[in-house]
């Protein structure tokens, strides 16, 4: 099992989970996520935007997010994230309510709009509670109860996977385990606790000897680096724009050149050249 495929890239993710073929493992994942939160099992799904070979990994049309509905009508979205895109909170309440808006058309009542739950599984980390699952509901501050139950939304965070948990924990963990695919050696032990798993481990050894799955899993593994590094380029740019602004304002003010280098980082010469003057 040497030189296996990154599952948490997300075109590979979609491969194992999202096509109909996999049907059966997304399920078993879907069931292991909502028994921790406390809910009854599915037992059965349909898929939205299943995986097909139309999929571009270089193609920004392409999506990769996983996208199902129960057979209760309730819709469900996962999406896995290698990068951090920031803004977290915002990003996943903004596509979590336009899922939800979607689902209405013109004239329909309002009692039409069904259960929205988004899965966020992350190779980062967001928020600042230690456990690894969290989950999200509309609900009264005081009493707790419920406003709605239309609005679900999970936080898997990988990073969080430290040596705490260990395969013997069961449940969602061995998923979140073979997600994180740190140690490949407890594969095995994984499976007997988690049967449904096989296959998933099946169909990513598969992938792994596929020349064209390898050939399209690396344009995905660059195309998302290429896209951190230009968020990260862009992130450091307004950063450093801000900190021109405030050195501005200083030196406006008649602060000592020293004082400001050593608050905002820029050198005397870059302060200088900002201030002919001094």
């Amino acid at each position: 099992m040497r030189d296996l495929l990154d599952p948490k890239n997300d075109f590979v993710f979609k491969r194992i989970f999202g096509s109909e073929e996999n049907k059966d493992v997304l399920l078993a994942f879907l069931n292991r996520t909502f028994q921790e939160a406390g809910e009854p099992r599915l037992t059965e799904i349909v898929l939205m935007n299943p995986y097909t070979d139309k999929d571009s990994p270089q193609d920004k049309q392409s999506i990769f997010d996983i996208q199902a509905k129960t057979a209760e009508g309730n819709l469900i979205n996962i999406e896995m994230q290698l990068f951090n895109r920031y803004d977290n909170e915002k990003r996943t309440l903004y596509y979590w309510s336009k899922q939800y808006s979607s689902q209405l058309t013109e004239g329909n009542a309002y009692k039409k709009l069904k259960k929205c739950v988004t899965i966020n599984i992350l190779n980062f980390s967001v928020l600042s509670t230690e456990r690894y699952h969290n989950i999200f509901h509309l609900r009264e501050d005081n009493t707790g109860i419920p406003l709605t139950d239309d609005l679900e939304i999970h936080f898997l965070e990988l990073s969080k996977l430290d040596q705490e948990y260990t395969i013997n924990s069961g449940g969602l963990l061995n998923w979140l385990l073979f997600l994180k695919s740190d140690n490949t050696e407890n594969w095995e032990v994984l499976k007997m606790q988690e049967p449904e798993l096989g296959k998933a481990m099946t169909v990513l050894e598969f992938l792994s000897q596929d020349k064209e799955a390898r050939r399209r899993y690396e344009m995905r593994q660059k195309a998302l680096h290429d896209e951190a590094s230009l968020r990260e380029g862009a992130r450091e740019e307004g950063e450093r724009q801000g900190k021109l602004e405030i050195a501005s304002k200083m030196i406006a003010k008649g602060m000592d050149l020293e004082s400001i280098s050593e608050l905002t980082g820029f050198s005397m010469e870059e302060l200088k050249a900002m201030n002919p003057t001094h």
